[in-house]
Parts: C-alpha cells; structure tokens; sequence
C-alpha cells in the first residue's frame, strides 16, 4: 500500500502541499485533522477545549493507526503538528509508508500563522515563543520519524511538490514514468 505521510509543525503546509502532491499523483488525500473531526462529529478546538489535549491525543492515535494500516491502494496523509508526539503514532506512520517531514523555522510559521485563530496551541500571549518552544521539542520527532526531509524556507507549493516527488522517485518509492493523472472534467 503507497503511503506518504506529511509530518511537520502547524503551519509548515502539510495540507496544501499533500493535496497538490496527492493531485498530481492521482491519489487520495486525507488530512488527518479532518478525519479527526468526522470522528468526534466536532472541530478539533472545541473538542481540546472540552476534553483536553490527552484526550485529543488519543483519538489522533486511533485514526493515524487506521489510516497508515488501512488498504488505501495510494494515499497522501498530511497529519496533525503534534501527531508525533507519541511513539505508536511515530512508528505506525514508518511502517506505513514514507514520511516526508516539511521542515520550516519557527519565524517562517509565526509570518505563517500570526492571525491564525484556529489552532488551540497557538492561543497564547506570546505565539512565536511558544513555536520555538514547540519546535525545539518536536523537530528531533519529526527528524526521527521522517525518511526525507524538505525544507520549506520559501519556496511555492508546486517548488515543493516537485522537489518531494524528486526525492521519491530517486528513492524508488513512486515510478517516475507514471502516467500523470487525467485532467479533472468540469
């Protein structure tokens, strides 16, 4: 089963670069925050804020386990910030498939997201402190869990998409004489 798991920190593009990857290669894309909520039939704020970041935690397992074990024949899986916080989820996402960790300085996610109001870890009085804090816990988790990893810095969505199908075809994890998707019908 072709997975490519996303990992990186809120903010890095995991989403909008998986689902123009997952778009070029004809895939599915899941976002696992998505998942998350159709499971507790709420956002994912409202859900922290009522039952905690444990709790979150434990059904963020659940699905990042279901989805890098399930029988997808082809999936692009952009997953939470803080899915590798715990080790089930750091080695389901290995056994699963390749992961690509989208690597981005806390500066670069602070320009990113300093009017984002939907990130509960985000709500703070001090944002940028509290990415650089995240960051330095978080970025050797992400470093272990990855096969490869892209540095965002500034470059475009398709810049990066092409450099992570770049790395996957060298590493022979997709065929680089595929056939590009059909075009969309409108």
């Amino acid at each position: 089963m072709p997975l490519i798991s996303l990992v990186g920190m809120p903010g890095g593009g995991k989403s909008t670069v998986g689902r123009h990857l997952a778009r070029h290669l004809g895939w599915r894309f899941v976002d696992s925050d998505a998942e998350i909520e159709k499971r507790i039939g709420t956002t994912i704020r409202a859900f922290f804020d009522a039952q905690g970041e444990a709790a979150f935690r434990d059904v963020e397992q659940q699905a990042i386990a279901d989805l890098a074990a399930g029988s997808e024949p082809a999936l692009i899986l952009a997953t939470g910030g803080g899915a590798v916080l715990r080790e089930a989820n750091r080695d389901a996402l290995r056994r699963g498939g390749t992961v690509v960790y989208l690597r981005s300085t806390p500066e670069e996610l602070f320009r990113r997201l300093r009017h984002d109001t939907q990130r509960p870890l985000l709500q703070v009085r001090d944002p940028l402190k509290k990415l650089r804090d995240m960051h330095h816990e978080r970025d050797p988790l992400y470093r272990r869990t990855a096969h490869y990893i892209i540095e965002t810095g500034r470059p475009s969505v398709p810049t990066l998409v092409n450099m992570i199908l770049m790395q996957l075809e060298l590493a022979g994890v997709i065929d680089p004489h595929r056939a590009p998707p059909a075009p969309a019908a409108h």
